[in-house]
Parts: structure tokens; C-alpha cells; sequence
């Protein structure tokens, strides 16, 4: 637990850091970029294929009719793009993920590296392909497991503990794979992840949970369609900062276990030979 906090306050200092937030700007610009472009393609299409969607059932329309009875039939125009934007939200989730693991997530291990560890033996069990391999496999899982457990969103108690549990699980596989990836043996880092498996699995749920915060800049309802130019880059910049503080929270911890694993195994014992040892390289 001590290490955990001492890593937790570690990461909150270092996010104050010039050089964090300067690099905190090229995901958000990339991200911004890929969303802008993906929305310039499909953005109408899809707007069309949930308003279809609505319009076709009957419940739905007599919902509509009853509406626009009370003076509020605009409520079904302001409806479509923000489901558009919900459906939205996980891909942007994900994709920012991936853009802080796959830039930020090294130069950050390298800040962390030459304040703290600089004596920590670099073995570069994982190559940088190998890393981005892992986090792309791990984000589909993660897509995946969201979309079967959708119809379990509309439980209230289970919509606070899924998403969560997703994008911790999917948070801890790829940072924590990306903090050791350039110290740790393969071995190495095996040994970690199950050690401290728990541990970082409670990371990530935590992150997890931060990572549901700017979501809520959608909560104010349909002002929020009209800002949507402004929330939408405003969300990303906070996803961006919440994955760049989960990077270094992983990282301080990781790298300080790599360093008391490597300890530990420097003050072991070495293995006493055997016996008839010497007997036998004579004979």
C-alpha cells in the first residue's frame, strides 16, 4: 500500500511537470484530428441510421407524437446526436488510450527514468512493436467485452461497475505492459503482472472511474449539442491528462517493483552445488 501511495503522489506531482503537459498536446491534437475526420465521413450517415432507427419503432413514435402534443417535438432532433455522441464515447475512450500509450507512455518512462531509476538496468525485453501489438489486442478485448455486457448497462447499480471494471482491466494490461517494456525481461515482467496483479488491477479500476469524469460534461443536457464544438475537445484534453496521470502512476510503480524484485534477487542465496559435484566433473 505504501508503495501504491507513494507512486500515487509521485504521478500527481509529475503532471504538474512543463514537459508532461507540453506532451499531453500532440495525443489531444491527434486524437482531435482522427475524431474531426471520422466525423466529417460519417457523422451524417450515422445521424440518419439512429434517427431510421428511431422513426421505426412504433412505441417510439407514439412517444413523439405525445411530445410534440406538450410543445416539445424539438426533443427528438437533440436526442439523435447525443445517442450519436454516447455510441461515440468508448471509441474516443479507447483511441485516446492508445495515442498516450503509444507516444506518451515511452517519454514519459524516460522522464521517470532519468529523475528516479537511473541506475535500473534497461534489458528491452519488449520492442515498441510489440507494445503497440499488445494494446491494440487489448483494446478490442476490451471493445468486445462492453458490447456484450451493453444490454447490462440498463441496471443501475451494474452501469457504475462494468464500464469501470472494462476500462480498468484494459487501462492495467496496457500501461503496465508499456511501463516494462523497456526494463524488464519477459520473465520479468511476467513475474510483476501477477504479483502485483490485484494491485494495478485496483489502479486501473480507479483510473477507470476518473476516466467516466469527462463524461460529465455531457450531463447538461441538450445545451451540450449546441457546445458540442467546444465539449468535444474539452473531453479529450481530459481523457488525455486521465491516461497521461495513469501512465506515470504505472509507471513509478512498476518500475520501483522491477527495482525491489531485482533486489530481492541480488541478496538470495546462491544454490549450494551438489555433493558429488566435484566427483563428477572428475570422473
Amino acid at each position: 500500500m505504501n508503495a501504491l501511495l507513494d507512486a500515487f503522489w509521485r504521478s500527481v506531482a509529475y503532471c504538474l511537470h512543463p514537459k508532461v503537459i507540453g506532451l499531453s498536446l500532440l495525443p489531444l491534437l491527434l486524437v482531435i484530428g482522427l475524431i474531426a475526420g471520422l466525423g466529417y465521413l460519417y457523422m451524417d450517415p450515422a445521424l440518419a441510421a439512429v434517427q431510421g432507427l428511431l422513426e421505426s419503432s412504433d412505441l417510439l413514435n407514439q412517444l413523439w407524437a405525445w411530445l410534440e402534443s406538450i410543445g416539445a417535438g424539438k426533443l427528438k432532433t437533440v436526442l439523435v446526436p447525443l445517442i450519436v455522441i454516447a455510441l461515440a464515447t468508448p471509441l474516443i475512450v479507447v483511441a485516446s488510450l492508445l495515442v498516450v500509450a503509444t507516444l506518451m507512455t515511452p517519454l514519459i518512462v524516460r522522464l521517470v527514468t532519468q529523475r528516479r531509476f537511473l541506475a535500473l538496468e534497461r534489458t528491452g525485453g519488449a520492442s515498441y512493436l510489440q507494445s503497440v501489438l499488445w494494446g491494440v489486442g487489448a483494446s478490442l478485448v476490451a471493445l468486445v467485452l462492453l458490447v456484450i455486457s451493453l444490454p447490462l448497462w440498463f441496471v443501475p447499480p451494474l452501469v457504475l461497475v462494468l464500464p469501470p471494471l472494462v476500462w480498468g482491466w484494459l487501462t492495467y494490461r496496457v500501461l503496465a505492459f508499456d511501463a516494462l517494456a523497456d526494463h524488464a525481461t519477459k520473465e520479468e515482467r511476467h513475474t510483476l503482472m501477477q504479483r502485483h496483479r490485484w494491485w494495478l488491477l485496483g489502479m486501473g479500476v480507479f483510473t477507470g472511474y476518473l476516466g467516466a469524469a469527462p463524461s460529465l460534461v455531457w450531463s447538461i443536457g441538450f445545451v451540450a449539442v449546441a457546445l458540442a464544438p467546444v465539449l468535444v475537445p474539452l473531453s479529450i484534453w481530459l481523457y488525455t491528462l486521465i491516461f497521461a496521470f495513469s501512465s506515470l502512476w504505472f509507471t513509478h510503480y512498476c518500475l520501483a517493483a522491477l527495482q525491489q524484485l531485482r533486489l530481492e534477487r541480488a541478496a538470495a542465496p546462491a544454490p549450494e552445488p551438489l555433493p558429488n559435484a566435484g566427483l563428477l566433473e572428475l570422473t
